[in-house]
């Protein structure tokens, strides 16, 4: 029996990214942050290692959490190899895909897309037009330009520092079927300027009290070569937006969720499950979207400590030969300027019947994950990564 379960905290990076500065992003530390802020109480998160992890990362323990209690899991940090702070990257590496390539980005200026890009969108998509164009966030961009959209039917479309083509529309007033028919057209468009993913970002509601709903959809690129997902050939379950993230290749049994909660009931009812040869990745989407992103620190913190809370109940259903890791993808400081990524450092926590207690060390890629639960899972050698197995077993 070999089962194995990746369960990726979005966006809680731990600091120290040696390549920071190229970035913009020297200092940002997201877990320090937030822990900086007040006490957290997490304590199953630091028995797996999280503040050790964070301590080798940056080389210093955090504020406010303590680190004299015992550790039962294997712990370390690690270094992103692929280019950018984005999603897809981060998640194919820790797959064992570093994308080594540039991402295309789209500049600051106002209109940052090309005309011929939205020129070319308005006709297919037969829109009257669109709103934004621009660098924004998602959350003020809808507040201030909602209810033009539903007045004249125009599709609201921005980006960031991040590979993203990002088109907004009301549910109802705009319809969701229509909004996913606009960015499956978008998807095609912006290929040719290598763009990692276009969103679909639904929302609700009326005049000053706007809501993005849980409809969200990412059409990302593909993954430049076969990932760890391709090449297991037992059961695989993606659970949250994991499927969109890898563009459905290899993602095998799709559980959407909405919110951080669901996602730990769908996580919790698989590792419940009667599978025995398993590979389930779980996105908690929670972290970055509502929290990183709109910089609530107090948000952030208070998501931390709802998930400490669930870990026990995920450890109970894990069973001999079963092995978890908790990371992350990147980092979203929420003290850091603007809303976008920073370029930081993940948690790498290992854990499950058969791990031992064992410092990692700084890991060179994330890739290590990927390459680690291919000899878990009895699969060849991946192309990239160097697997800590032999390390963390007991």
């Amino acid at each position: 029996m070999r089962r194995a379960f990746v369960l990726v905290m979005d966006s809680l990076g731990i600091g120290g990214a040696a390549d920071a500065e190229k970035y913009g992003d020297t200092g940002a530390d997201t877990l320090r942050s937030i822990a900086a802020s007040r006490a957290l109480e997490i304590p199953n998160l630091l028995r797996l290692g999280l503040g050790a992890a964070a301590r080798e990362s940056a080389g210093e323990a955090l504020p406010n959490l303590p680190m004299d209690g015992p550790i039962s899991g294997a712990y370390g940090a690690a270094q992103e190899q692929s280019t950018g702070k984005d999603t897809p990257s981060g998640h194919w590496e820790m797959a064992g895909v570093p994308v080594m390539t540039e991402w295309g980005y789209f500049p600051r200026e106002e209109p940052c897309f090309p005309p011929a890009l939205t020129d070319a969108l308005i006709a297919r998509a037969e829109l009257l037009g669109v709103l934004g164009n621009r660098h924004a966030s998602g959350t003020e961009i809808i507040a201030e330009l909602g209810d033009a959209h539903r007045e004249n039917g125009k599709p609201i479309i921005y980006t960031s520092a991040d590979s993203v083509f990002q088109i907004a529309a009301h549910e109802e007033s705009f319809g969701l079927t229509r909004l996913l028919a606009v960015c499956e057209i978008a998807r095609k468009l912006v290929d040719s300027y290598n763009i990692g993913r276009v969103i679909a970002r639904p929302f609700e509601g009326s005049s000053s009290s706007y809501v993005r709903t849980g409809n969200r959809r990412d059409y990302s690129l593909p993954p430049p070569e076969p990932t760890l997902l391709d090449r297991f050939e037992g059961k695989t379950v993606s659970i949250g937006k994991i499927g969109d993230i890898f563009a459905h290749q290899g993602t095998g049994q799709i559980i959407k969720a909405n919110g951080n909660a669901e996602l730990w009931q769908r996580t919790l009812e698989i590792a419940g499950g009667d599978d025995e040869t398993l590979l389930a990745l779980t996105n908690f989407v929670d972290f970055d979207m509502l929290y990183g992103h709109r910089r609530d620190i107090a948000g952030y913190a208070g998501a931390l400590e709802t998930f400490d809370k669930i870990l026990p109940d995920f450890e109970a259903c894990l069973r001999p030969g079963d092995l978890a890791i908790i990371t992350a993808d990147h980092g979203c400081d929420p003290t850091w300027p603007g809303s976008d990524h920073t370029r930081e450092n993940v948690p790498v926590l290992a854990f499950g019947p058969g791990v031992r207690p064992v410092a990692l060390g700084v890991r060179e890629s994330f890739a290590d994950i990927g390459q680690t639960l291919a000899g878990h899972l009895g699969l060849a050698p991946l192309e990239h990564g160097r697997s800590f197995l032999s390390e963390i077993a007991a």
